[in-house]
């Protein structure tokens, strides 16, 4: 579990270190009321899959999110597609297959899939019970 956790900082280290320059433009006022998100059911956004709920949305930082995607057994949030935008996906719970650029990959909890830029790429529930991931992805502005 120690590994885990020191693995996690790491990634949310390395996805939202900011320049000097992005730690300027940030004007915003935190407080620790805006600072902590815990999932509730009545703040997740319902999907034909399953649903999402948002833990930091692209307006509360610099574009830069966090959001958990739950999915049924056997589907996909959508089909495979590409963006500019690269992402990070931390599998939570259950069973996920990582399609990256026409090849597969099966991995269960506490595993991380990766898609640089414009690669294509999408993830499917491919076991019994639901699949929970975190995304985390910064927007362009």
């Amino acid at each position: 579990m120690k590994n885990l956790f020191l693995s996690l900082c790491l990634l949310f280290s390395v996805c939202f270190s900011l320049s000097a320059q992005e730690t300027l433009e940030t004007e915003k006022e935190y407080s620790i009321e805006n600072c902590v998100s815990t999932l509730t059911m009545d703040k997740t956004t319902p999907t034909k899959v399953g649903y999402q709920y948002w833990f930091a949305d692209k307006d509360f930082l610099d574009g830069r999110t966090l959001k958990m995607s739950v999915v049924a057994p056997g589907k996909a949030t959508h089909p495979p597609h590409k963006h500019v935008e690269d992402e990070f996906f931390f599998i939570v719970e259950g069973t996920a297959e990582f399609y990256l650029d026409g090849k597969t990959k099966v991995a269960g909890a506490y595993s991380t899939f990766y898609c640089p830029s414009w690669m294509e790429h999408g993830i499917k529930n491919v076991g019994e019970t639901e699949l929970k991931y975190l995304v985390i992805k910064k927007y362009q502005k």
